[in-house]
């Protein structure tokens, strides 16, 4: 069971989390300004979600206070375990001294509305609709030839992690745990050079995808799907070889049963034993009146 501190109002802070229960059930958390519950979901599952400067003591906020998500829970322990871990993330930022500048600069991703110095030549840029890392020439020649960006920029999805993991030293332990897996996810081959490893299968998602694609080369891989109103109980399926697209790509309908029809992470191989070539009235506005092969 976790700690109770409900009557506490949410204000910021930072002497550690504080945890206690909402109106309608949840158990919540409060780390510095940054509010945190365990949500319900279906079939008995539950959700991290956040807010931000909910006004209100505790056991006054609701489902509804609560906007951000990020990730399923376990368990009470989990979510204990999640809000400690945001808790030390967000005291290591403070021990970073990390200076908020204003004025507008020219981005890549647009004109500025703010940044964030990390260090000399290391500034972090938010912009109405993205933003990114720009490093100085210096310290762009830091960053390992094989992630290194001619221009010193680093967008803020996943190119960030390539500057985490070049200065560790300006980030915190969340976020550099963060930042290997991108990297490791997104740039295999530079992650195995960079630290002289193998990642094994499920470590990089690069990687899994191209074991995937040399594995279904020749293999009728779904492009589009769609649930059927012709065949009941079937999912249309257009499907090419190894998944490819463009033009002069062959395609193919096939009918597959609604029971197994999972996606998974690359896409669904078509068994060509079971499941069949289908010529019949289609559901894709674009086979109207056309025939499979």
């Amino acid at each position: 069971m976790l700690s109770s501190s409900s009557s506490r109002p949410a204000i910021s802070g930072s002497s550690g989390p504080s945890f206690g229960c909402s109106a309608d059930g949840m158990s919540v958390a409060l780390v510095g300004e940054t509010a945190y519950a365990m949500a319900p979901g279906r079939n008995g599952r539950h959700y991290l979600v956040s807010g931000w400067r909910i006004a209100r003591p505790m056991a006054e906020w609701t489902r509804e206070d609560f906007y951000g998500h990020a990730g399923e829970l376990a368990d009470q322990e989990a979510f204990r375990a999640q809000v400690l871990d945001q808790a030390e993330h967000q005291r290591q930022k403070r021990e970073l001294c990390r200076l908020e500048i204003g004025g507008s600069v020219n981005t890549p991703w647009g004109v500025s509305q703010g940044g964030t110095l990390y260090a000399e030549g290391i500034t972090a840029y938010s912009t109405a609709g993205h933003g990114g890392f720009r490093l100085s020439a210096g310290r762009n020649r830091k960053v390992h030839p094989m992630l290194r960006s001619a221009g010193g920029c680093y967008e803020e999805d996943a190119e960030w992690a390539i500057v985490a993991i070049t200065f560790p030293h300006l980030f915190t332990a969340f976020e550099s745990r963060g930042a290997e897996q991108t990297v490791r996810y997104s740039w295999p081959d530079a992650w195995e050079a960079i630290f002289g490893t193998i990642l094994e299968p499920s470590e990089s998602r690069e990687k899994d995808r191209r074991a995937f694609e040399a594995k279904h080369a020749n293999d009728w891989v779904v492009i589009s799907a769609i649930t059927s109103d012709h065949e009941k109980g079937y999912v249309e399926c257009i499907a090419t070889p190894g998944g490819k697209r463009g033009a002069g790509t062959e395609e193919r309908r096939f009918l597959v049963p609604v029971e197994e029809y999972e996606i998974g992470r690359f896409g669904f191989v078509i068994d060509p034993e079971r499941h069949r070539i289908y010529a019949g009235p289609s559901n894709f506005v674009g086979w109207q009146g056309r025939c499979s092969p």
